[in-house]
């Protein structure tokens, strides 16, 4: 498999987990820190890094340092790029026949 294909699978990886989409729905309110997420979701904050690991390696979630707090937000532009990706990925394409 290529490196291409393999970051690509790291974006849909991110997007194949309830608790990581549930995260992602937060986000799109603004930027929020693991502390807002954890006030929000009904999981521990070992289970939060775990999947904010898999959101920020696969680019779909950007993270800054503010003082000793992280701060998470959507990456929109990523985001597009991997809808774009799926909608081409997922289409018929016309097959031409020659001397049929």
């Amino acid at each position: 498999m290529s490196r291409l294909h393999d970051d690509k699978a790291k974006v849909y990886k991110a997007f194949s987990d309830s608790s990581s989409l549930m995260i992602l729905e937060l986000l799109q309110g603004g930027e929020l820190c693991a502390n807002g997420l954890l006030a929000k979701l009904p999981i521990a904050q070992s289970t939060l890094s775990h999947h904010m690991k898999t959101l920020t390696e696969s680019d779909i979630v950007d993270v800054r340092r503010d003082g000793k707090m992280m701060v998470y937000s959507i990456n929109s532009k990523r985001g597009k790029a991997a809808a774009d990706y799926l909608t081409k990925v997922t289409a018929i394409k016309a097959v031409t026949t020659k001397n049929v």
